[in-house]
């Protein structure tokens, strides 16, 4: 249970340097007022996602990294890197836009199966 808790607080200190040594999102894009993804995850062949949720980005403050953690606890070195398909749609001011992910970590010898898809909504400045 203690080496569980220590990988993930390692991989939680991780993701935050990531997040800290990241430009800001309005650095990259100065127009953004407002973005929201509407996310879902589920294994790969499934009809109905196994987890979803709503992510509403806090522009003012957001590193321009897009990097979320697969949801299956037992998945090892995976998760879903979404910042090069998002940061392109934002710099081409589209205001909505879809993508999705396969999961590059493991589960023991084999690979992970999950795929994240998500539509983003965001808005500019005049």
């Amino acid at each position: 249970m203690n080496r569980r808790f220590s990988e993930a607080a390692q991989r939680a200190a991780e993701r935050r340097k990531r997040e800290d040594d990241a430009p800001r999102l309005l650095e990259k894009v100065p127009d953004l007022e407002s973005l929201k993804l509407d996310v879902e995850e589920r294994s790969a062949g499934a009809t109905v996602p196994e987890a979803t949720h709503i992510r509403r980005i806090v522009v003012e403050h957001a590193p321009a990294l897009f990097a979320i953690p697969c949801t299956d606890h037992a998945c090892r070195d995976g998760g879903h890197d979404l910042t090069q398909q998002i940061m392109q749609a934002l710099r081409g001011h589209q205001t909505e836009f879809e993508g999705e992910d396969a999961c590059n970590g493991h589960l023991g010898t084999a690979s992970c199966r999950r795929v994240l898809r998500f539509v983003a909504h965001a808005t500019y400045r005049a």
